[in-house]
């Protein structure tokens, strides 16, 4: 075992529950973000539910943007997004413990997006990973941490 492996289990990794309550917060309040900026767009559709996802499929790339923006810049700037503030959690650099990046913020970022295309299945990762890594935490070389 080497020195950084020895170092992540002396670390207060972020429990599963942790992590999930940010998800959800993070998801719902850009979700809010979302439909506050194409609210005029989604109610074109009308009652008409397939219609109004139409509509926001028309507008998936400026969606991606915002959410790679959000986890971005809130993950680089302040170690964690607005849901992992809530749930006391934080982003650290996996190879010195520290801040992350602004390109590495944007790796995780990105990252996580694929992550969600694909059923999600990056995230299940961090149940088979000794650091808790998710694909978007292993590709962008970082750990999610009690703060």
């Amino acid at each position: 075992m080497n020195s950084t492996q020895e170092d992540i289990s002396n670390l207060k990794l972020a429990k599963f529950s942790s992590r999930l309550l940010a998800y959800v917060i993070d998801d719902v309040l850009i979700t809010l973000v979302i439909l506050l900026i194409f609210w005029d767009h989604i109610m074109q559709g009308g009652e008409d539910i397939g219609a109004s996802l139409e509509i926001l499929n028309n507008y998936l790339f400026p969606i991606i943007v915002l959410k790679v923006a959000y986890h971005t810049f809130f993950v680089w700037y302040y170690g964690a997004t607005l849901g992992k503030i809530v749930a006391k959690i934080r982003v650290i650099d996996y190879n010195n413990f520290g801040k992350v990046s602004f390109s590495r913020s944007l790796l995780r970022a990105i990252g996580r997006i694929v992550s969600e295309m694909f059923f999600y299945l990056g995230f299940i990762f961090a149940f088979f990973d000794k650091g808790k890594q998710t694909f978007h935490g292993k590709i962008a070389k970082t750990l999610v941490v009690n703060a």
